[in-house]
């Protein structure tokens, strides 16, 4: 039982993991997007995202407070863990680069979302039921978002498809490691708790393909190959950003407002 509370908390965590991350991102373009509207569209993404985290961190929390008999809040798990300790994908952390970087990262990653959301409102266990669920609704609206904009710039004029090629070849080595599993995830997924990733590599691929065709872009012929985020192997960026998104926590430990 108790290996089996450790495996849950390990992959919830990599559920909060993520979207804290890539919501310090989108926050991050905050008064600096190209207009007014994409602007507010990104803060709230990642506002929603942020709302995700918190309710894996909360469920994480209250897991790892049963198991040692400490006191575990979502801070201490979201500001008070260093990088090697983060289990987000790689994906997630990669800079933003331009609107282009942005909106390619983000695209591939709500598909992933709007997938893994709606196995996980299909899980056995209660809590991962109800916050897949309530997710899911947010992760329609992001992929919208995304694919819109994959399809108005893809398929736009010859600079703007140009740089939305660009950032899929980039961006496109990062996105193995959403489909693969490890024995955390297998053990949970055959027991019906989790998503196995690799069940969403098919229905994955068909939705990026679907969007790329539309959008006048090309799959890299490049085969994707970087992992290692979930299991604490980060690239260099995810220290720089919790330096600054941890900085407060870290200089005044346990302080409130």
């Amino acid at each position: 039982m108790t290996t089996l509370n450790q495996d849950l908390i390990q992959y919830v965590l990599r559920q909060a993991d993520t979207p804290l991350i890539l919501a310090q991102r989108l926050c991050a373009w905050c008064s600096h997007a190209p207009e007014l509207e994409i602007d507010l569209a990104l803060s709230n993404i990642g506002l929603d995202l942020l709302g995700q985290a918190r309710n894996f961190y909360s469920y994480a929390a209250e897991l790892s407070g049963e198991l040692s008999g400490e006191n575990v809040d979502e801070d201490s798990l979201a500001f008070g863990r260093d990088d090697l300790a983060f289990c987000n994908l790689l994906l997630a952390e990669q800079p933003n680069g331009g609107f282009n970087d942005t909106l390619v990262r983000q695209f591939f990653l709500d598909t992933y979302h709007f997938l893994l959301h709606q196995g996980l409102s299909q899980s056995s266990d209660p809590q991962l039921a109800a916050i897949g669920a309530k997710s899911l609704k947010e992760a329609e609206y992001h992929l919208r978002f995304s694919r819109g904009w994959m399809i108005r710039l893809g398929d736009g004029t010859e600079l703007s498809q140009k740089k939305m090629q660009q950032a899929i070849n980039d961006l496109w080595r990062f996105t193995g490691e959403l489909f693969h599993s490890d024995d955390v995830e297998r053990c949970l997924a055959e027991q019906g708790i989790a998503v196995n990733p690799e069940s969403l590599q098919a229905p994955w691929l068909q939705i990026v393909q679907q969007v790329l065709q539309e959008a006048t872009l090309q799959l890299p012929e490049e085969e994707a190959y970087r992992h290692g985020g979930k299991q604490g192997k980060h690239t260099e960026h995810l220290g720089f950003m919790l330096a600054e998104m941890q900085f407060l926590q870290r200089a005044y430990p346990g302080c409130r407002w």
